[in-house]
C-alpha cells in the first residue's frame, strides 16, 4: 500500500484515477492542479505523484521544478507523468523522469508504471 497523490485538472481522469488505485489498496489524495499538490504535499509528503502535464495555475513540470527548488526531502517523491502530450518523452527529461504514461493507458499499464517507481523510487532529475 503506498500514498499516492494524483494531481490532475480533469475530473472525471482523478476520479477514475483515484477508484483504480484506491480498489490496488492505495491511499489517494487528489489535487486540482500544480498549487493544491504542492499544498497537500505540504500536509504529508506522498510515496510518489501522479502527475499531469497541462494544468491551469501551475502545470505539472512547473510543480516538479518547485518540489526540485525546495530541496527538503520533496525532491526526492517519484513522480510518474501522465498527458495526452504529442511529445511526452521530452517533457518527462525536462521535469528528469522515467516513469511515463501516455493517455490514455489502462489500469494494468497504471498500476505496472506505479509498481516501477514505488520499488526504483527515482527521483526527478531533470535535464539541463
Amino acid at each position: 500500500m503506498a500514498d499516492i497523490l494524483v494531481v490532475d485538472d480533469d475530473t472525471d481522469v482523478a476520479e477514475l484515477l483515484t477508484i483504480v488505485l484506491q480498489s490496488a489498496g492505495h491511499v489517494v489524495r487528489r489535487a486540482a492542479d500544480g498549487l493544491e499538490g504542492l499544498r497537500l504535499i505540504e500536509e504529508r509528503l506522498p510515496d510518489v505523484i501522479v502527475l499531469d502535464v497541462e494544468m491551469p495555475r501551475l502545470s505539472g513540470p512547473q510543480m516538479a521544478y518547485r518540489l526540485l527548488v525546495a530541496d527538503a526531502g520533496r525532491e526526492r517523491v517519484p513522480i510518474v507523468l501522465v498527458s495526452g502530450v504529442v511529445d511526452l518523452e521530452t517533457v518527462g527529461a525536462r521535469v528528469g523522469t522515467p516513469y511515463l504514461l501516455a493517455k490514455p493507458y489502462s489500469a494494468e499499464q497504471l498500476n505496472e508504471t506505479l509498481g516501477l517507481a514505488l520499488t526504483e523510487r527515482r527521483q526527478p532529475l531533470p535535464s539541463s
